[in-house]
């Protein structure tokens, strides 16, 4: 069969400069190249936009209405596209109903089998969904968890009612709330709260309604009496809440979230729980490990249940090969990673029968430790093998050796970037000279002099998830990293425990900068304001006038630049700004320069341009943080909302720079990066720790790994076979631990 491509002729999307490419159908193929040098805009803004503009225009155009709006890449033609399904690292998301096991609908095929084949029956499949009446737990309503007064902060228990033991509004002593407790006769009011006996304690928080006399204004009166958690949730959470700020503080103030005391956190109704296969409930069922539940579905031999029981144990094979078998199907969709999420995602697709389409991924090794990469590879090969095309963004070398063929995107990133740098075989590649070739034939040696460690900060002792009663122990001053297989324990000992402990610490993670069209590099690293004071001091004008927020923006496009014109039934289309050409600001703002340059042409500037345009040292030492973090190439106006996770993420990083002392904790920081801007997240972690800071990376990226002063090793496996510490102490000791599964990968 003639091998057929896909052709882009002059791609012209962000800094892509007129790039055309042929990428084979039918194949694996991975685009790489340093963060920022163009790979998603041909993969995601020109590959992925016009397959799915194309296949909306298939829609009539009530139906578009409701679809996802696609413009037109600019480049003058891209033929020969497929279907594009885009498996992205967005987070699932969801709320507090969705789970690994309703997003992935193998809760579905569990209810048909327990409404079918449990013991003894209780009904139609609904009735064994915690998202439905029929099933949920009438108490916590399917959600597993309830609102309760916290007592520790409603009770003062050095107290007595006399002296004001009831710390909630209104019930301070002599109030007529305050009466109905200390006059019902149930309590002695000058004995402190400490020393009730347990049913006091009961009748004062949880009794349920009854009559009391109370005397008010010197006449008797019948009151209700009820605990008094019993009045606050009844007052406070199970009517129309109080949408006030006053009333959301009395709710964070006062209330806690615990397991739900009637189905003890397992969402289902007694009813529900009650029928049973091999002896489990539904609830026992979606709780067990994945690796152990496909076991135990494999025992059900009612002939009948064969199909069910094969749809199950292929989805749950498909999930434990791609390593999550350490999680449960009712882990909630909102705790999982991003990486989590996209493997999750290309599950979903694994089942699905549909070929000939385009399958786009977006680093999807991210969160992988080293020995999962292959069941990965696997995966995409499988996908393949189908007769789809794989289009993949990679930085990870064990990825990149799957590949049929690979296109690598350069030399630099930004503006530096942008051309294709080599495109062919990976035997091809490996002998180019292409800085992606040149790091992918290097080799990091491990640390063989790390600095010395005699203090440590450590958090309190947890069990925590999977966590087998631990605590993290990290030496002060020096650079330590949390090691471990994916669900091994190391987020939630990391994230959950020590930062809770230590709520100092500064957090830097994968999340997007909070970024909206307004808002570039300028802004976020707190310079706009100087730089606007400069322009107003230069020619004696308000600040105001240089920004698009403000007085100075253009009035048509109202300071951004693009005009959406609605053309009713069509899609809506944005343009340029005729009045200030995209510019964002009035004409006459233009006239005002500093140092020979208007504002356009200050916010057009690289930070690298920049630091040697100003002289103003709160500017500079703002753009050298920019810099170091090697985003000198960003332009000072960019949106924020076109970068990239990795790119968020140094920017971050560029803004908590300069501080000394502190604790920083780095999540998975090289996720989006190539191995060259690697070296640059080390050589930054260096300066940090320089400067007396200590710094607590989570990370599978065995360079990071080797060049650390103190490993911390969990595992040995992920979800219940994790949660323990297997090594503690600098990096060449690790490889003689045994149990290690990163010592082998080292």
């Amino acid at each position: 069969m003639k091998q057929e491509f896909i052709e882009i002729m002059n791609a012209r999307v962000n800094n892509l400069k007129n790039v055309s490419v042929q990428i084979p159908k039918g194949k694996i193929t991975i685009f790489t190249g340093v963060s920022g040098s163009g790979k998603s805009s041909i993969v995601f803004d020109t590959i992925a936009q016009e397959a799915g503009r194309q296949l909306n225009e298939t829609y009539s155009s009530y139906v578009r209405t409701f679809l996802p709006r696609y413009s037109r890449p600019e480049a003058d033609e891209i033929s020969n596209l497929s279907t594009a399904i885009v498996v992205d690292q967005k987070r699932l998301g969801g709320n507090a109903r969705s789970t690994l096991g309703t997003i992935t609908d193998i809760n579905a095929l569990f209810r048909l089998l327990f409404s079918r084949f449990g013991e003894p029956q209780v009904g139609y499949s609904n009735a064994f969904s915690f998202n439905d009446p029929s099933g949920m737990c009438p108490k916590c309503e399917g959600i597993g968890r309830t609102i309760t007064l916290n007592v520790d902060s409603a009770l003062d228990r050095e107290k007595s009612l006399r002296e004001g033991a009831i710390l909630l509004p209104g019930f301070a002593p002599g109030t007529w709330l305050w009466k109905m407790y200390a006059e019902s006769g149930f309590f002695d009011i000058e004995k402190k709260i400490k020393d009730y006996t347990e049913a006091e304690l009961e009748q004062l928080m949880d009794a349920e309604p009854q009559k009391v006399v109370v005397t008010y204004q010197d006449s008797d009166l019948n009151a209700t009496y009820e605990g008094i958690a019993v009045r606050f949730m009844r007052l406070n959470v199970k009517t129309d809440k109080d949408t006030s700020k006053a009333g959301a503080k009395i709710l964070n103030q006062f209330t806690t979230t615990v397991t739900c005391p009637a189905c003890h956190g397992k969402r289902y109704n007694e009813k529900a729980l009650t029928s049973k296969i091999l002896g489990y409930s539904i609830a026992d069922m979606t709780d067990m490990q994945l690796d152990e539940l496909i076991d135990v579905v494999m025992q059900v031999d009612h002939p009948m249940a064969k199909p069910v029981v094969d749809g199950i144990v292929e989805r749950l094979r498909n999930l434990c090969e791609i390593g999550l078998g350490y999680m449960s199907l009712s882990r909630e969709t909102t705790t999982l990673s991003g990486g989590e999420s996209q493997r999750v995602k290309m599950v979903k697709h694994l089942s699905s029968s549909l070929t000939g389409l385009m399958y786009i991924f977006d680093e999807p090794s991210t969160g992988l430790h080293p020995r999962d990469v292959y069941r990965l590879n696997e995966m995409l090969v499988k996908l393949r093998d189908r007769g789809n095309t794989v289009l993949v963004v990679e930085h990870d070398p064990d990825v990149i050796q799957v590949a049929d063929h690979i296109i690598d995107v350069g030399p630099k990133a930004g503006s530096g970037g942008g051309q294709i740098m080599y495109s062919g075989s990976y035997q091809g590649l490996l002998s180019s000279d292409t800085l992606t070739a040149n790091y992918l034939t290097r080799d990091t040696a491990i640390n063989a002099d790390p600095r010395p460690v005699d203090k440590f900060f450590e958090s309190s002792t947890s069990s925590l998830h999977n966590l087998k009663n631990v605590s993290l122990r990290v030496p002060q001053g020096v650079f330590t990293v949390v090691t471990g297989v994916a669900g091994s324990g190391k987020s939630t000992l990391v994230n959950e425990v020590f930062a809770k402990d230590f709520p100092e610490a500064v957090r830097i993670d994968q999340s997007s900068v909070h970024a909206n069209i307004r808002s570039n590099p300028a802004t976020y690293s707190d310079i706009m304001n100087s730089i606007r004071k400069a322009f107003a001091s230069a020619n004696d004008v308000e600040g105001g006038l240089f920004s698009s927020n403000s007085e100075g923006g253009c009035e048509t496009c109202k300071g951004t630049g693009i005009v959406e014109l609605n053309m009713s039934f069509m899609d809506k289309v944005e343009m340029v700004c005729s009045e200030c050409d995209g510019t964002r600001f009035k004409r006459d703002v233009l006239g005002y320069l500093y140092k020979g340059k208007n504002i356009v042409d200050v916010m057009e500037m690289t930070v690298a341009e920049a630091l040697e345009f100003f002289e103003a040292k709160d500017i500079r030492s703002k753009l050298k943080s920019l810099a170091t973090v090697g985003l000198d190439y960003l332009t000072l106006g960019q949106p924020l909302s076109t970068l990239s996770g990795g790119e968020c993420q140094r920017l971050k990083l560029g803004k908590e720079l300069n501080k000394k002392g502190n604790i920083y904790i780095l999540d998975e920081p090289t996720t989006g990066l190539h191995m060259s801007d690697v070296a640059t997240i080390l050589r930054i972690i260096d300066q940090l720790v320089a400067k007396g800071n200590t710094v607590i990376v989570i990370e599978h990226n065995l360079d990071v790994i080797r060049k650390s002063d103190w490993i911390i090793d969990l595992g040995p496996d992920g979800g219940t076979g994790g949660g323990e510490i297997l090594f503690e102490g600098p990096p060449a000791e690790l490889v003689k631990c045994e149990r290690s599964v990163t010592a082998r990968y080292l």
